[in-house]
């Protein structure tokens, strides 16, 4: 387990992440208020805004106090729910140490219509792996797996600083922390029984991500850091 805590990519454009801040205040602020809430009406929660994909696909059905959004738009708000501290705690740690300079790339409107369609295409990315489960999938790591992808197509070279197993720090390039992150994800795949972690959104937030970034960046902006020293 490793967490990013800080990368040498100052902004060049805007003056703060105005965007990337707000998820990050909007996700901490909703799991504050479902520690208040009793676990029952919390899970309630969870399951009227989380994604089913049975729900999602038609193939089941929720109580009808249950059904408080269209399933369709659950592929956005279970981007905003966490299951724990450490879910959200590692979701927001990637989100601030790379979600600036994505921002930055392209401006904070387009960011925030980014970060979101990263996210509804990972969740889209999970119900069609597991069209069967009813079990709501929440987390913001779709979104965040976007923000990686994004990321590695613009400044593969830029040194980041982790904490390896919460003890160690350690200085690697982003494409090699990057490209350890996404072996991970296809590792756990094929090899792991962890059912609680939603692999295929990892993935597929990350491969939206990088197929969306040349179109959402700024024209003046090259990908790969062509033309930059780091």
């Amino acid at each position: 387990m490793f967490l990013p805590l800080h990368d040498q990519n100052p902004l060049k454009v805007i003056p703060f992440q105005i965007v990337t801040f707000a998820v990050i205040l909007a996700c901490v602020a909703i799991f504050l208020y479902q520690q208040y809430l009793p676990g029952d009406r919390e899970q309630a929660l969870l399951v009227a805004f989380g994604m089913l994909p049975a729900v999602l696909f038609e193939q089941r059905q929720l109580a009808p106090e249950l059904m408080l959004v269209p399933a369709e738009l659950t592929l956005l708000s279970s981007m905003f729910l966490h299951g724990g501290w450490l879910h959200l705690v590692g979701n927001m740690a990637f989100l601030w140490v790379f979600g600036d300079n994505v921002e930055d790339s392209m401006g904070h409107w387009r960011f925030l219509v980014f970060y979101c369609a990263c996210g509804m295409f990972a969740s889209l990315a999970h119900a069609l792996a597991e069209i069967d489960s009813i079990t709501p999938l929440i987390g913001a790591s779709g979104g965040v797996a976007g923000v990686l992808g994004a990321y590695l197509m613009l400044h593969p070279r830029v040194r980041i600083i982790l904490l390896v197993l919460l003890k160690w720090p350690l200085l690697l390039p982003a494409y090699l922390m990057i490209g350890i992150w996404i072996g991970l994800q296809v590792y756990s795949i094929v090899f792991s029984d962890d059912a609680t972690t939603a692999w295929w959104a990892h993935i597929g937030g990350f491969i939206a991500g990088m197929i969306m970034i040349p179109f959402f960046k700024r024209d003046s902006v090259p990908l790969f850091d062509r033309g930059t020293r780091h």
